[in-house]
């Protein structure tokens, strides 16, 4: 007992120790700001809510002019789309060599997936549902791009998104808020990783707040329009989580919220993120958002300007906007100096926490740059990740693996693309240092029965790809016609045991105001692959893509499909070790596939209707050409080898608000090939004073298992699990009956019952 007193009081003691030490270094903060401050002129602090660009590519219509004068005059508080060790240097030097104050600059950037080692997309990385993996890659991204001068990164992204004709649902991790949450933070802690002074990372900045994954029509920079309940139940915990594991910026959306622009918006930047989460970082607009809310037609220039400082925004990314307009609000008295004094506040602080007043260069070096960027440990990890990342969809008669003496024909676009395996929003990224899958297949199969044929573009439409090519897509002319192209990979499937093709998107038809109203296989690869499947040889489809795709017809033709999504840098290895054997894929979907568009918005946990689906009876809620059921569901995902779910046995099937609800099954692989398992836990709370979705996901495990292994896991629920926002919009649980369902994905899973009592 004694010992257990000691234990005891040691932590209290070291846990004060920790929060005194806090409070120390708040004080010295606030002291340094302080003073600091009391030196600027309201120029100055304006100046310091000015975020410009230069660099190398830009995102949008406006790229800032005369930017370095700016510097010398105080009137920039950071720069983006800039790197590189000298490209920084050079930027810093005039903040801290020719201004008046020396307060140096912030340098953010895009850093969604990786910085110059790619990672698979981030839709890819939540496939994986290995948390640890996808803090290590926000991890290595921290280390590479702070080795190469950045210090903040436009990450993590945590829109929960429901519609696939969205571009940007490649840059989140799904439909689901629990897991959109735990995501958020694994991205946090690997980016920060709980101490931002330190010189190996960077700041987060959470990204779109708020609720841009649901814009209207799946239509990028659209509205959104959605209820209170639904923004609290669904679409906001992945931001708060995001700030709850200490994210220390947050990037206001493009979109209106109930009618009133993010970047306007006072109830969400204030009300809402401020007072009521308790943020205290700092807060910048998208590209030229602040511009932008005359087109959403709120005011004009000043109007606007007075909005979007009022709401909450503390830095005007490119639109430049404050520095035009903000003295000459004050001296009107429009806008209170206290708005400006907080914005710039908060900016010193980030600078501050990141170390800048004590080294604004942060250990930056060409040699240091050379030793993190691309090193051997991050390669590795990147195919780790691209490995984990694919989801076997279809996997007919166990045609896959494939055995590497077959004669095979590999057929598509992207057998020997490169450029888009690092897909979109690569960064820095050089799609030229990637592994194509042809490279990789004769690397690791020198001696091979392989063919190669490319069958078809990624895109015939002429239009279109002239306007994918402007950004970036690289898609080359060809010296054959369509029908050429079909007929040589034709020929090359006619001599092959079995044909591998390798179809998609190109990444420019994915991301950043890339939204589709078609999902399907782009047109000319579909032909190809009809023309394929008339061969009558074997047809295994890879997927290179960056959303859920419409593809009724190859699951009902093809014999397996392999989804790879952009893998990045290592992308190609990966896949070649999947097709093979060498690896046995995991990855489990984090976003509904449809059977057709016209089924979206499409998810797994939808509530019922008053008339739910029933077969037999037609005044239901159904379609007349469709199923409602999905192509595939939430969490679904094949193996090599096969698993089996034994019942659930409960500890107990009534508990209080201060029990713990235990369910335990016995999970056995029951195939001939090592593999791993993502079991998946859900609730239903079968009544409630507001509806309920048929199912929540509330936890998973991955299980490795031998063949003929079983091993028993066990999943931990309390009343804090059953927790919703009830008629009064209280968060809290209802006692009553719930049903809990284990299982493989979202609608493959056994039950059981259970009940909450008061």
């Amino acid at each position: 007992m004694k010992k257990y007193r000691l234990i005891v009081v040691t932590c209290f003691v070291i846990a004060g120790l920790s929060v005194n030490a806090q409070t120390g270094r708040d004080a010295k903060m606030n002291s340094y700001i302080k003073a600091l401050m009391s030196r600027m002129t309201l120029e100055e602090k304006i100046g310091q809510l000015n975020l410009p660009t230069v660099g190398f590519d830009i995102t949008g219509p406006v790229l800032s002019k005369d930017v370095e004068q700016k510097i010398e005059k105080g009137l920039v508080g950071g720069l983006f789309n800039t790197f590189t060790p000298d490209a920084i240097r050079k930027q810093q030097d005039i903040a801290i060599k020719k201004t008046r104050l020396k307060i140096p600059l912030l340098f953010g950037y895009d850093v969604i997936h990786g910085h110059k080692t790619i990672f698979p997309i981030p839709l890819g990385l939540s496939a994986t549902w290995d948390l640890p993996l996808i803090e290590r890659t926000a991890r290595a991204a921290a280390e590479e791009a702070s080795a190469d001068g950045l210090n903040w990164v436009f990450s993590p992204m945590v829109d929960i998104a429901r519609d696939p004709r969205w571009g940007r649902v490649a840059e989140g991790a799904g439909e689901d808020t629990w897991l959109g949450s735990q995501v958020a933070k694994a991205m946090v802690q690997g980016y920060q990783n709980n101490d931002l002074s330190k010189n190996n990372t960077v700041m987060a900045c959470v990204k779109h707040f708020a609720l841009y994954g649901a814009a209207e029509a799946g239509r990028d920079y659209n509205i959104v329009d959605m209820s209170e309940r639904k923004m609290l139940e669904y679409y906001l915990p992945p931001y708060k989580a995001a700030i709850d594991a200490g994210a220390g910026s947050v990037m206001s959306s493009f979109n209106e919220i109930n009618g009133v622009p993010a970047a306007a918006n006072k109830w969400l930047l204030t009300d809402l993120l401020r007072t009521k989460w308790g943020f205290t970082g700092m807060v910048a607009t998208d590209y030229t958002a602040i511009m932008e809310l005359m087109n959403h037609g709120v005011g004009d220039e000043p109007m606007v300007a007075e909005l979007a400082i009022k709401a909450g925004d503390d830095m005007d990314m490119v639109s430049e906007f404050y520095i035009n307009q903000l003295k000459k609000l004050v001296e009107s008295k429009r806008v209170d100096v206290s708005y400006i004094d907080q914005a710039c506040r908060r900016i010193l602080e980030a600078k501050y926490k990141l170390g800048l007043f004590d080294d604004p260069y942060r250990g930056i070096s060409n040699d240091r740059a050379a030793k993190e960027i691309m090193s051997a440990d991050k390669l590795v990890l990147a195919k780790e990740a691209a490995l984990k990342s694919m989801v076997l969809l279809k996997n007919e008669n166990n045609i896959l693996p494939l055995s590497s003496t077959a004669k095979i024909a590999f057929i598509g676009p992207m057998i020997k693309d490169q450029r888009d395996l690092i897909g979109n929003w690569s960064g820095a990224g050089d799609w030229k240092k990637a592994q194509s899958l042809w490279d990789a297949l004769q690397t690791q199969y020198p001696t091979n029965n392989f063919m190669y044929a490319k069958g078809a573009k990624v895109i015939d439409d002429t239009l279109l790809l002239n306007k994918l090519n402007r950004f970036g897509a690289n898609i080359l002319p060809e010296t054959l016609s369509p029908a050429q192209m079909i007929d040589e990979a034709v020929a090359a499937a006619g001599k092959a045991d079995v044909v591998v093709a390798f179809l998609g998107e190109s990444c420019t038809m994915t991301g950043e105001a890339s939204s589709r109203s078609d999902l399907s296989i782009p047109e000319g690869q579909k032909a190809l692959l009809k023309a394929i499947k008339a061969t009558g040889k074997p047809i295994i489809l890879l997927l290179m893509n960056g959303r859920p795709l419409t593809l009724a017809w190859e699951n009902e033709n093809v014999n397996a499909i392999l989804e790879t999504w952009f893998g990045g840098t290592c992308g190609g290895d990966a896949i070649a070790d999947v097709l093979f054997g060498k690896y046995n894929p995991s990855g489990k979907l984090t976003m509904t596939f449809p059977r057709n568009v016209g089924q979206i918005p499409i998810y797994y946990n939808a509530k019922n209707t008053g008339r739910p689906f029933s077969e037999n009876e037609k005044f239901t809620s159904k379609y007349l050409d469709v199923p409602n059921t999905p192509l595939y569901p939430f969490g679904y995902g094949l193996s090599y080898t096969t698993f089996s779910y034994s019942p659930i046995t409960l500890n107990k099937t009534m508990i209080n608000a201060s029990d713990k609800l235990e369910a335990t099954i016995t999970l056995t692989n029951t195939g001939k090939f090592d593999g791993e398992e993502t079991a998946q836990l859900y609730i239903r709370d079968v009544i409630g004073s507001v509806t309920r979705p048929v199912k929540e996901l509330k936890g998973f495990q991955k299980v490795f298992l031998k063949p003929g292994e079983s091993k028993s896991i066990t999943f931990t629920l309390t009343a804090n699990d059953l927790k919703f926002y009830d008629i009064n919009m209280k968060y809290t649980y209802e006692p009553g009956a719930f049903k809990l369902f284990i299982g493989t994905n979202s609608t493959n899973v056994k039950e059981a019952d259970f009940k909450l009592t008061l």
